[in-house]
């Protein structure tokens, strides 16, 4: 569907754009002039649950005359991961304690946030400007 393609990329850019510009020690000025309320971590959660969702619904359908599965399968993972990293690390500043190998592993994906963020914007950026590009 044509909505999930939308929101797959606009998911996709938020989330890179979150994770690729830090911590959020700070604002820059892009994030002053946009007023995006990038620090909130209530923002933060919603937009990962709803990057998950989208990257989830993206998987599960397609844009008319795409191949299923395979003609969305990088946005809809990197929906997937991003949200992940998103509500992981809400859960990581909320959490008592905990320790294992969830922990450990949401740990190790927070690790290439930045490398993560960047692919999720060049992804929304490329199936933008390539829809019927195979695997955008």
């Amino acid at each position: 569907m044509i909505q999930f393609y939308f929101l797959s990329i606009l998911f996709n850019a938020l989330t890179g754009f979150i994770l690729f510009t830090g911590d959020g020690e700070g604002e820059s000025s892009l994030e002053e002039r946009l007023r995006l309320p990038v620090n909130n971590e209530t923002f933060r959660l919603v937009l990962g649950v709803l990057a998950m969702v989208t990257g989830l619904l993206k998987l599960l359908s397609s844009v008319h005359g795409d191949i299923p599965v395979v003609g969305d399968l990088l946005p809809a993972l990197l929906g997937l991961v991003t949200g992940f990293i998103l509500i992981f690390s809400y859960y990581d500043e909320h959490a008592s304690s905990g320790t294992g190998a969830f922990r450990n592993f949401g740990l190790a994906v927070l690790r290439g946030k930045k490398w993560i963020g960047l692919a999720a914007m060049a992804a929304a950026v490329l199936h933008f400007l390539f829809p019927q590009a195979l695997l955008l």
